[in-house]
């Protein structure tokens, strides 16, 4: 009877085994598909522009990262040329492997049969890592080189081997040309390995030393770059780019981690820690030990550095190196739980990565990051770069052959560069170039003009949508009294003029020393998301400094329905904005009415057509509103 049970339970497990492992291949493999798909499909971000720039000018380090984004971005469009997904393919190869290593990472820590391919689910079906692949980022190398490194340390703690000690080289080599970030895992990994007897004990292996002088010398590029630059790219990464004052945002850390994560899945990686926590001191297991110390060293100090740290950059997905190793005590816990809450977890595990890759999937579609304009979900990185590329080379084309392309900042250049294959663009010294901390490479590449008017021919492209409307006049005469007066711009509109572009030719030297600048406006009434019926009342003001407002029409969903009374008093625009020397001031309001009856009920865009006193002609961004 014993021996029967005992095939019994073995036939169980083998099944068990398999139907894991079967469910694991077919969640990795339509995961990798949708990821492959998305990277076709999807626009290309702002970053990963830039890190294409960076690969075309092959270096050991940058003002920004290190060497491996660059170098892996050029790697993918060597092999399929200035293509979104070719761009994207070495960073998807690359987290293709993760699920892998989430796998071997669970079978050092004691995971057998079903609930290390179990493992392998949970992170395929983690939120947090289904996008991760999908764009040309640097946390994609970084998280790889985080769990190579794990998978090695506890390998070692299994059984040291030359085979374990070349994995941790390649992780830390890898992790040193990634990120400035990998070392806050580095000291959470070293503080881990001290506080275990086998942790200490594996410290005193020679070969361990070696690996670890290997990777020290892969920050040595980083280290030179910074000593030859006076430091600039440490002191945006650890000051410039931090406020370094407490402020309540990282109050947000543990929602957010919590939607991340999913809650379910939260409680179990809780529960998981908990027993993990009781087993290791119990046995004084070195593996369980270092993943635990590490993972927890690593959110801890990522939950702290939330009330500290930048609060204008997304940072919500650092964390995610200290879940995967983790995910590998999961398994025993869902064991654990009834069928319902097992079933439930995977639900909202599945539902989590179909609603991330769905967003990505509904900002690849144009119409769909339109109707996003009015709203906090915009995904501005995305959007416009197709749009100008497209107007550039229409304008290109009608200008002489040797006219040089000028981006006013580093983001709009890289988005053109690789729309225009590769075709060098100037650019100009702008406050985003600091904020990002690119203004230091941008400037060793000989890509920033000097002072002075623009030589022609050349046509210069404005991402007016880039700097805060409060700042746009003083950006404009900014600009004036740094390259001279600029020619009457082509206004480009996207998704309603969230993103907005002016485009200069340059085709002759500026015969005039007065500068004219584009106009500034805007629509007090109706206010934007306004419910109307009816006569609808326009009210609201507008100014160009240098030549005037000659007339302002209304448009509705892109067509004029009406013409504005321009003139009337408006003191309060002058008050406000002090540098603005329109001699029509402080009468620059207007106001106009038209007809809302003959709109279809529901949702419809309001915008300002500004003619100038030039002739210029600028479409203003427009907003919603609703007819009853």
């Amino acid at each position: 009877m014993n021996d029967r049970a005992s095939v019994a339970r073995g036939l169980h497990c083998a099944m068990a085994d398999r139907h894991a492992r079967v469910k694991f291949l077919v969640l990795w493999g339509v995961l990798v598909v949708a990821r492959l798909l998305l990277s076709v499909r999807l626009p290309v971000f702002g970053d990963e522009a830039f890190y294409w720039l960076e690969g075309q000018h092959l270096a050991w380090a940058y003002s920004d990262l290190p060497a491996a984004t660059a170098a892996l971005a050029r790697l993918g469009v060597e092999l399929g040329g200035n293509q979104a997904w070719a761009l994207r393919l070495p960073f998807g190869l690359l987290a293709a492997l993760m699920p892998w290593l989430v796998i071997a990472i669970a079978r050092h820590l004691g995971a057998r049969g079903a609930h290390a391919w179990q493992a392998g689910s949970l992170a395929v079906l983690l939120p947090a890592l289904a996008g991760l692949g999908v764009m040309a980022l640097p946390d994609v190398p970084l998280t790889l080189a985080i769990l190579l490194c794990v998978e090695a340390v506890l390998a070692l703690l299994t059984r040291f081997s030359a085979a374990a000690v070349l994995r941790l080289t390649l992780g830390l080599v890898l992790g040193g040309f990634s990120h400035y970030r990998f070392a806050l895992p580095l000291l959470a990994a070293s503080i881990a390995l001290l506080a275990t007897s086998g942790g200490r004990a594996l410290l005193r292996r020679p070969a361990l030393w070696l690996a670890t002088a290997m990777g020290a010398l892969a920050w040595l590029p980083l280290l030179l770059w910074n000593l030859r630059h006076h430091g600039a790219g440490l002191a945006f990464q650890l000051q410039e780019r931090h406020p370094w004052q407490f402020h309540g945002d990282g109050a947000l850390f543990v929602p957010i981690q919590l939607l991340l994560l999913t809650p379910l899945l939260a409680v179990a990686m809780a529960l998981a820690v908990r027993r993990g926590w009781c087993g290791w001191r119990a046995q004084r297991d070195a593996r369980h030990g270092f993943v635990l110390i590490a993972s927890l060293l690593l959110l801890a100090a990522y939950f702290v550095l939330g009330f500290f740290a930048d609060r204008q950059r997304v940072s919500f997905h650092w964390p995610l190196p200290a879940y995967l190793p983790l995910l590998a005590l999961v398994p025993l816990v869902l064991a654990d739980w009834r069928s319902l809450w097992r079933r439930a977890t995977w639900v909202l595990l599945a539902l989590g990565t179909v609603l991330s890759l769905g967003y990505l999937a509904a900002i690849s579609v144009p119409a769909l990051r339109s109707q996003m304009a009015s709203t906090g979900a915009y995904p501005d990185n995305f959007a416009g770069w197709s749009q100008v590329a497209t107007h550039t080379r229409e304008a290109l084309d009608s200008m002489p052959r040797e006219t040089r392309v000028i981006a006013d900042n580093f983001m709009l250049a890289a988005q053109l560069g690789f729309a225009l294959d590769g075709k060098p663009v100037a650019v100009l010294d702008h406050p985003l170039n600091h904020k990002h901390g690119r203004a230091a490479q941008l400037a060793l590449w000989g890509r920033v003009p000097p002072p002075g008017p623009l030589p022609p021919p050349a046509l210069l492209v404005v991402e007016d949508s880039a700097v805060a409307l409060k700042d746009r006049l003083r950006a404009y005469a900014r600009a004036c009294e740094r390259h001279g007066p600029l020619p009457v711009p082509a206004v480009l509109n996207v998704d309603h003029g969230r993103k907005r572009f002016l485009l200069y030719r340059l085709l002759r030297a500026a015969d005039s020393s007065a500068c004219v600048l584009p106009a500034v406006a805007w629509i007090d009434q109706p206010q934007a998301g306004s419910r109307v019926a009816g006569e609808v009342a326009v009210r609201g003001w507008a100014f160009k400094d240098g030549a005037g407002v000659a007339r302002i029409d209304i448009s509705v969903d892109g067509v004029a329905v009406a013409q504005a009374r321009y003139g009337l008093p408006a003191p309060h625009v002058a008050a406000y904005w002090q540098i603005s020397n329109d001699h029509a001031h402080p009468d620059v309001g207007f106001g106009a009415t038209f007809d809302s009856s003959t709109l279809t009920p529901g949702r419809h865009w309001l915008g300002l057509i500004v003619h100038g006193r030039d002739g210029s002609i600028e479409p203003w961004p427009e907003q919603v509103f609703r007819v009853d």
